[in-house]
């Protein structure tokens, strides 16, 4: 299903072999045949709806008329001016995103969004992924499965069964050719709504669509969008044609399982992105050869810090220089924890499956979980430390002068990733996050949310990150009592108004269990990564019956728990920061900080007093005493990423000095030791 949903895993179905010309000839017809008459079918039936006065009211206050089932967000964007109408891309009715040509149904609040907000992005790329799922069936005949945008927020995928077929960039034209016409052709984005019957028939010649359909809740209102020949089950919403989406282009072809379930059908998956117009399109492919010079895969060989072995896949192995900066980095956020009121604990790594049956990960995590069997009991690799600090809470009676209670875990976490979906450290089976978990009451949330949002935007500035905020609202599915949600989104607008940085309302985005902050960094490459964590959680404090004393000690409250990280995973940050810093690491966080060369033999006791004097300061550096030319030495430490290359000759080993050179650049200066000393210890105070 275009759109990402997911569905749980079912039994295997058998599976049609992609059939030629013939096939695609009787089926698109089909498919054309019974959209069109579903959607006349409805048109007739709207007929007597239509027609009353609905009023439509606008983000500043203002009110337009409009006529139920008959006026369109794109008709009122028309009315206000007609660049709006030709720039917007969908819209929200009443917070539900909303196509630019559906009617209006009812009296409603009405928002429009371009290409430039996540809303008009994510519309634009779900439907860039329709233009290339069109271009997949209609070139090669093949089964049409899932085409979402991605999770990472640049272009789309899909998914597609093709047989004994592999697609790999050779075919890249053909596609990217087929997706141009379709783009030329102003195919409108049409929708229909289907009963489960009528979904079934349509579809009846994909397995994989039937199958997404009888997964499918009862309740499920089941959409279908028809662009062109293409005729897709999706949920939607799509920009209004296919010509907004002018310059698309392939990026990449792998393969991929059905639902991720290595046990069923493999499947190849072709990436794409797309831009309203080719000059943003060709800046971005730019930035994308750009970033590859600085794949962290490459450059983490290449610097002697980490590697992956085909024993243990998922889970690297940090070298020594590599392990430098991983402690640095933990270390860090360590040292902040004393001046910000956390208290650093340990749990353990394996936990019996009754602890997530409690915390409800049996039921909706346990394929994603490493579970073994101890003494005939099922027992489980823990994933995330939430559940475990919920037994510290619980391990004995709490009062209401402990909170707010702020526990600190940098344990080892595992999950059971699908081996097509590991990408270097990015996507991991073995990893740490500077995890923390916050039980505070309610009308602690405020203050508790606002400092840590201060603590994130200390470490991103040392990182030279910038970051955006959205405030994700309560959801359809959600649990727990409405006024306890609207509580805590008033406490979190509130935190983030007092903290003074813009940030976006993303409504309905929340997790079933509570409202959150999403974080999302970006780096000198100008990519965007979900790292910091922010996120209020009232279901695990009722599933695992915490509570606290109350002032009246008789009384028991329970506590909300905030769920808190800033790196994230080290691992992704390890890798996104060796990407951001282009393989040159800032002085407090390399793992070469400084390297000792001599000039000649003579002057080589000198060097290694000078280097075990740095080492006893605490700094990592080593010393080149070889027989090579000096040029030859400084030209390899500045290979090698040194921030200084520190120069030992006769005469400086008479005046008790070094020549000092720093990474990238050509001029050097004498220094005595102590002074150079003094000098690191800034460049550390200041994380230069």
């Amino acid at each position: 299903m275009a759109g990402g949903d997911k569905a749980p895993n079912s039994k295997p179905s058998p599976i049609v072999q992609p059939k030629d010309d013939a096939y695609l000839a009787a089926v698109i017809p089909k498919r054309i045949a019974q959209f069109e008459s579903i959607k006349a079918q409805q048109a007739l039936d709207r007929l007597s709806l239509s027609g009353d006065l609905i009023k439509i009211t606008l983000p500043d206050g203002n009110v337009k008329e409009g006529k139920k089932w008959i006026t369109t967000p794109f008709d009122i964007a028309a009315q206000i001016s007609k660049g709006l109408a030709s720039n917007s891309l969908i819209s929200k009715v009443n917070s539900v995103l909303w196509d630019m040509y559906r009617p209006l149904e009812d009296d409603c609040d009405l928002k429009l969004y371009n290409f430039d907000t996540d809303e008009g992005r994510d519309t634009f790329w779900h439907s860039s992924a329709h233009i290339l799922g069109q271009a997949l069936e209609t070139e090669y005949g093949c089964k049409l499965c899932i085409g979402p945008c991605t999770t990472r927020g640049e272009g789309f995928f899909y998914d597609a069964f093709y047989g004994e077929m592999s697609l790999n960039e050779d075919h890249f034209k053909r596609i990217e050719a087929a997706a141009a016409k379709a783009v030329t052709e102003k195919q409108p984005f049409e929708r229909i709504e289907v009963s489960r019957q009528q979904a079934l028939e349509i579809f009846s010649d994909n397995q994989f669509k039937v199958e997404i359909i009888n997964d499918l809740p009862e309740d499920k209102t089941i959409t279908v969008y028809r662009c062109g020949p293409l005729v897709d089950l999706c949920r939607g919403p799509h920009i209004p044609n296919t010509s907004f989406a002018k310059a698309l282009s392939c990026l990449k072809a792998s393969s991929a399982y059905w639902r991720g379930d290595k046990n069923r059908e493999s499947l190849q998956r072709v990436y794409g992105i797309s831009y309203p117009d080719s000059k943003r399109l060709k800046e971005y492919l730019r930035q994308l050869e750009e970033a590859k010079k600085y794949d962290h895969r490459i450059l983490g060989v290449k610097q002697e810090l980490f590697f992956c072995h085909p024993l243990s896949p998922g889970s690297w192995f940090f070298l020594p220089l590599g392990a430098r900066i991983y402690n640095k980095l933990m270390d860090f956020i360590r040292s902040e924890y004393k001046n910000r009121g956390y208290e650093e604990v340990i749990s353990p790594n394996i936990y019996n499956m009754q602890l997530w049956e409690t915390s409800g990960h049996a039921a909706n995590y346990k394929e994603n979980m490493f579970v073994l069997e101890i003494e005939k009991q099922e027992f489980g690799l823990k994933p995330m430390n939430c559940p475990g600090h919920c037994l510290m809470f619980d391990h004995r009676v709490r009062s209401y002068r402990e909170l707010p209670l702020r526990f600190a875990d940098f344990g080892v976490l595992h999950r059971n990733e699908a081996s097509g979906a590991l990408t270097g450290l990015t996507r991991v089976r073995r990893f740490q996050q500077d995890d923390a978990h916050i039980f505070c009451r309610e009308g602690q949330v405020k203050d508790e949310v606002r400092a840590a949002l201060d603590f994130i935007n200390y470490v991103y500035d040392k990182f030279g990150f910038t970051f955006e905020l959205k405030l994700s609202t309560r959801p359809e599915n959600y649990l727990g009592e409405k006024e306890t949600w609207e509580k805590a989104e008033a406490a979190l607008t509130e935190a983030l108004n007092e903290f003074g940085k813009p940030w976006q309302l993303n409504e309905g985005d929340g997790a079933f269990y509570g409202p959150k902050i999403d974080i999302s960094v970006s780096d000198a490459l100008k990519r965007k990564f979900q790292c910091a964590t922010l996120q209020l959680d009232f279901q695990l404090p009722s599933r695992f019956d915490l509570s606290y004393s109350a002032e009246d000690e008789a009384k028991r409250e329970r506590p909300v728990i905030i769920h808190r990280a800033i790196l994230g995973s080290v691992e992704r940050m390890f890798a996104i920061l060796l990407e951001h810093f282009k393989g040159k690491w800032p002085f407090w966080l390399s793992p070469r900080q400084a390297i000792v060369c001599t000039v000649s033999e003579k002057s080589s006791a000198y060097a290694h007093e000078v280097c075990d004097q740095i080492h006893k300061a605490g700094y990592h550096v080593d010393v080149d005493t070889s027989d090579k030319t000096i040029n030859k030495k400084v030209r390899e430490a500045q290979m090698s990423q040194y921030n200084y290359i520190l120069v030992v000759g006769e005469k400086d080993a008479e005046n008790r000095v070094v020549t000092v050179r720093v990474r990238d650049k050509n001029d050097h200066s004498p220094m005595s030791l102590e002074d150079l000393l003094v000098h690191f210890g800034e460049e550390v105070k200041a994380f230069h």
